[in-house]
């Protein structure tokens, strides 16, 4: 695993995990990264320090090692205002629609259509699936978040 710190086109910086670099630029070329603030996806690696294992070096020169710096803040809670905003919303849906899963495009459609009852519902669809919904004036729209039941 490493680390990279990321930055979208509106210079909004943040932290994250990828298995490797490989990873990282396949999942950006394919647009799966986005800006944890704005949602861009639109996000490159910033430039960075490598983090490098002083303990080693220090105690060989005498010098006491230093503690380890606790998190400022727990990784659960929101880090800002427009986290907080996505939070409210990712609650405010899980809590009011019914999560489809995969058959989302054909569950928005029938609603449309009138063959199913209407009724909120979120869920995934391919990109052209959803583009399909929208030329054909289906209702829909993306949402800042994945699904709870994708995330692990």
């Amino acid at each position: 695993m490493i680390q990279f710190t990321l930055k979208c086109d509106s210079d909004h910086r943040f932290d994250s995990w990828f298995q490797s670099s490989t990873a990282f630029d396949k999942l950006a070329a394919a647009g799966m990264v986005s800006c944890s603030v704005c949602g861009s996806a639109k996000v490159d690696k910033a430039l960075m320090a490598p983090r490098v294992n002083t303990r080693q070096s220090a105690e060989a020169e005498g010098a006491p090692t230093p503690a380890p710096t606790p998190p400022a803040r727990p990784l659960s809670e929101p880090a800002s205002d427009a986290e907080r905003a996505m939070a409210d919303l990712r609650r405010k849906v899980e809590a009011n629609a019914t999560y489809v899963g995969g058959n989302f495009a054909r569950e928005a459609r029938a609603i449309h259509e009138g063959a199913s009852p209407g009724r909120p519902i979120y869920g995934e669809a391919r990109p052209d699936e959803a583009r399909a919904l929208i030329e054909d004036g289906v209702p829909v729209m993306p949402l800042p978040f994945t699904p709870g039941r994708k995330t692990n």
